[in-house]
């Protein structure tokens, strides 16, 4: 809105953008997504998929359970856009399938493929392990890790690796390939703008996942003692901040 300050200008208060039948529908919707995930338990592990995350504090964060800022909570487009990925993911597991590649997503008593360790506070789900194939220079089995990327994180994946350009993706599958003993996943990306596919192998690296383990031993017994690991970054401006759901209650502790 505009105000008017100078009273011989001729301007006047511009009102809003009116309220459109879309807007409307969208708070339902929204509404309705926010309270099912409110309403969803607390995940009470470190997750294998988080581990590659720069910050070992967030990390610990996330495991007791801390509330997020009041301005960083999840919305309802964040909601919506977790649920395409998912979406996507069973669309590219359909199309495997349909090419002749043996693609399991669950085991014979109908769970997820994953593990548990540490008396279950660090747990990982796999998005399916591949036990064979057509003949395209992988050796099976392998694990299965697919990601839907917008236009710009699928064009740095294919350009760079996704070590290089996707490190907490890569450090995943590197965990995941250890506590599962397999030597090998097929990291697949699929474009959320283009549809486009990016396949690419990755390589277990034994030194990686046990210094990932290590990370993760190191979080839990900090927070046994009742301490708080360290943070990435000595300023509140790092990158690594920014999308971070903690910064208020972060920098207001002490180091």
């Amino acid at each position: 809105m505009l105000v008017d300050l100078n009273h011989g200008s001729g301007c006047a208060y511009a009102p809003g953008p009116p309220d459109t039948l879309g807007d409307r529908i969208n708070r339902h919707v929204d509404r309705a997504l926010l309270e099912r995930h409110r309403l969803q338990p607390r995940r009470d592990y470190l997750g294998g998929s988080r581990i590659g995350e720069p910050c070992a504090r967030r990390l610990a964060y996330e495991y007791i359970g801390i509330q997020e800022d009041p301005d960083r909570s999840f919305d309802g487009r964040t909601l919506r856009i977790f649920a395409v990925g998912h979406a996507f993911e069973d669309l590219t597991i359909a199309w495997l399938l349909a090419a002749g590649f043996a693609l399991r997503t669950r085991d014979r008593s109908g769970r997820q493929f994953g593990f548990s360790t540490a008396g279950g506070r660090l747990r990982g789900h796999i998005d399916g392990v591949i036990v064979g194939g057509p003949e395209v220079g992988i050796e099976w089995p392998a694990l299965f890790e697919h990601k839907a990327l917008n236009d710009r994180g699928w064009n740095a994946v294919r350009e760079h690796g996704v070590a290089a350009a996707k490190s907490v993706y890569w450090a995943q599958v590197q965990l995941y390939m250890g506590y599962l003993e397999v030597e090998r996943t097929l990291f697949t990306a699929l474009n959320k703008n283009t549809q486009a596919l990016h396949h690419e192998l990755v390589i277990y690296d034994p030194a990686a996942a046990q210094r990932l383990s290590d990370r993760a031993v190191d979080i839990l017994r900090a927070v046994d003692a009742d301490e708080l690991p360290p943070r990435v970054t000595a300023a509140p401006d790092h990158p690594a901040c920014r999308f971070c759901p903690f910064p208020q209650r972060c920098w207001s502790w002490p180091a």
